[in-house]
């Protein structure tokens, strides 16, 4: 089988891949026969099962009696068939009373975190505390022997185990980039957990289910053992173990089968658990594009320029940010990683933001909508996009702008999408988020968003382990569409893809720029696809901007030391046989800022007075910024 017929059948469910595994099959096989000739007792028994014959008393296997009689002639196997509904539903009570606590509990915690996790966390310290087996025994008592409630309270003392087990599965799947992706797409809360953090529980929740009932059972059939549920002469498996064994040595045959049946059906949860597991594991295996990626043109020569814009204004612009800082860590003590940064963008203008990495240019993108996660925040300054201000709105007021105003493509985007669902699928769902559709209505949608990133329709019926990473980020670009936003954030797109496929992602965007005058806020290290594609750069270090010009400007003659030295960086200027120039040193860590230009330790131009106090944005002329007090000194060496 080839790679990519291989990873096209992994990519079907679990009841699929359970199915070729032969272990998987015969323990499905056996438990299902089981489970319907016990549902099916009443139709199936050869005999009454509590019809006695003392002229049959303790017979072996016969064409009559197939698994023989007990102590008063009463057919096995018609006991086994009944005593079985009674077992197997006190397995069924005890799985769902642990399901409807630990699912919900377990996916609350996990993904909301913060109080709510301490507090549930503490219920599951209580339910782990409590002696199971004396409860047990004591709700027998007071019960009335009632095997219902007996079972229901094994299931609820046992949830608390299982609520850790789905916290830890959610709190790795919420970390996911599809997750954020698809609050970026303006997917609300309930429907991210329901449709992607759900789905990734299905595995562990079926092995847990298997690995339980196996345990359920054991329990159930221990407590019939005991003399505890229905009395004689009802059949159980457990009661029916108790009477063999008080048997043993006038007929030891007695103890097979009802015994047996007890450890066959164990027996085939527990490699039925395994199977499961294995199949879920196997899910990605062989994940990994195998699709052959087909020629691209080659990036043209030359490519006329984006217009510049003339000047700043904020009262014409589409995204206005002053004085934004944020911060991470307890409130009233955050680290501050973004520390008054200004950003503009008008309708239809590409905007670089650029840096070296820990300069801040992410955390900046991530604030815009407001998905810097649990221990980060806007700690001062003002969001606004279309006039309407963002910081301190609400989730909910977030989503509506979210997708449908502001939308995001990542630089990762095989792990931005849903490894669980197809790729149409997950386009459908960033469109029905902002539009209601039908299905046929949707479907539509898909194939025009696909095309609309120059794909083929058929795309949709793949999963995102059988595309490569330049569809991916196609893909991810269209999901970024579905809404229609006036602006778009690209951080990266084009890092993680080869040269050919950097330049068919450059024009893709390019085009749809053009084509529906979207603005895009383009987030880079890279100097050649800044110049490629924006208008205007916006250079951050430490977690500030230092220089803001149009694009040509800004390579021209740069008005900055670090971005003379980032320029003189760009290994694409780099010359045979001569060393890369680099930049000395690293950019500080936010505990480490220093008190006034974050650069000077690293800056040839840098005197004493730029160590002294901040350096404030000044404008230099010709609608360009820069934090620099040399800014002469600058502009001579420049020259």
């Amino acid at each position: 089988m080839t790679a990519i017929g291989r990873s096209r059948a992994l990519s079907t469910g679990i009841l699929p891949r359970v199915l070729r595994k032969p272990l998987g099959v015969v323990s499905g096989v056996v438990l299902l026969v089981i489970v319907l000739a016990v549902i099916a007792a009443p139709l199936i028994a050869p005999a009454d099962p509590l019809a006695q014959s003392l002229r049959d008393v303790r017979q072996g296997p016969s064409a009559a009696h197939l698994l023989g009689t007990d102590s008063l002639g009463r057919d096995v196997l018609s006991r086994l068939l009944y005593g079985g509904q009674e077992s197997l539903a006190g397995v069924v009570e005890a799985v769902l009373a642990m399901l409807v606590i630990a699912v919900p509990l377990g996916v609350v915690a996990g993904y909301l975190g913060g109080i709510v996790d301490r507090i549930v966390l503490r219920v599951v310290d209580v339910l782990l505390s409590i002696p199971g087996t004396i409860i047990t025994l004591a709700v027998l008592a007071i019960f009335n022997n009632s095997m219902l409630v007996a079972m229901i309270s094994v299931g609820v003392l046992a949830s608390g185990a299982f609520i850790r087990v789905f916290r830890s599965v959610v709190l790795g799947v919420r970390q996911e980039l599809y997750i954020g992706a698809a609050r970026v797409s303006g997917v609300d809360e309930p429907r991210i957990v329901l449709r992607h953090v759900l789905p990734q529980l299905r595995g562990v929740l079926l092995v847990q289910i298997t690995l339980f009932a196996a345990a359920t059972l054991g329990i159930q059939t221990g407590l019939a053992f005991l003399a505890f549920g229905p009395p004689p002469p009802a059949p159980t498996w457990g009661g029916m173990v108790a009477e063999a064994a008080s048997l043993i040595q006038i007929d030891p045959w007695l103890l097979v089968p009802t015994g047996g049946i007890i450890a066959v059906t164990t027996l085939a949860l527990c490699l039925l658990g395994d199977a499961v597991r294995d199949a879920n594991q196997e899910r990605f295996t062989f994940a990994g594009s195998a699709a052959r990626r087909s020629p691209a043109a080659a990036r043209a020569v030359e490519r006329p320029a984006a217009p510049e814009p003339s000047g700043r204004s904020a009262a014409g612009a589409l995204l206005a940010v002053r004085g934004l800082r944020v911060g991470f860590g307890e409130r009233g003590a955050e680290t501050v990683v973004v520390d008054g940064v200004d950003l503009e963008v008008e309708p239809g203008e590409v905007v670089g933001l650029v840096g070296e990495s820990g300069s801040g240019k992410t955390v900046t993108a991530l604030s815009l909508l407001g998905l810097l996660g649990a221990n980060g925040r806007i700690v001062d300054g003002s969001i606004r996009f279309d006039g309407q201000e963002l910081v301190g709105l609400s989730n909910a007021k977030l989503r509506e702008v979210r997708g449908a105003g502001i939308a995001m493509i990542s630089q990762e985007p095989m792990v931005s999408l849903d490894p669980s669902f197809r790729v149409g699928s997950q386009i459908a769902e960033a469109a029905s988020a902002h539009r209601r559709l039908g299905r046929r209505s949707a479907r539509e949608r898909v194939d025009e968003l696909l095309r609309a990133v120059r794909l083929d329709p058929s795309v949709a019926r793949k999963y995102p382990h059988e595309i490569s990473g330049g569809m991916a980020q196609r893909v991810a670009i269209a999901i970024a569409l579905a809404g229609e936003p006036r602006l778009l954030i690209a951080d990266e797109p084009t890092t993680a893809l080869d040269v050919t496929v950097q330049a068919e992602i450059l024009d893709l965007l390019r085009g749809i720029q053009q084509r529906t005058g979207m603005a895009i806020v383009l987030v880079s290290h890279d100097w050649g696809v800044i110049a490629d594609l924006c208008s205007r750069a916006v250079v951050m270090y430490a977690g500030q901007v230092v220089e803001s010009a149009p694009v040509r400007a800004t390579f021209a003659e740069p008005r900055h030391p670090y971005t003379l030295a980032l320029l003189r960086s760009n290994p694409h200027d780099a010359v045979p046989g001569e060393p890369l120039p680099t930049i000395g040193g690293v950019v500080p860590s936010p505990a480490q800022w220093p008190v006034g230009c974050r650069f000077a330790a690293r800056c040839a131009f840098a005197t004493d007075a730029c160590r002294q106090a901040p350096i404030p944005m000044v404008d230099v002329g010709d609608g360009r910024m820069s934090r620099c007090i040399r800014v002469d000194a600058l502009r001579e060496a420049v020259a």
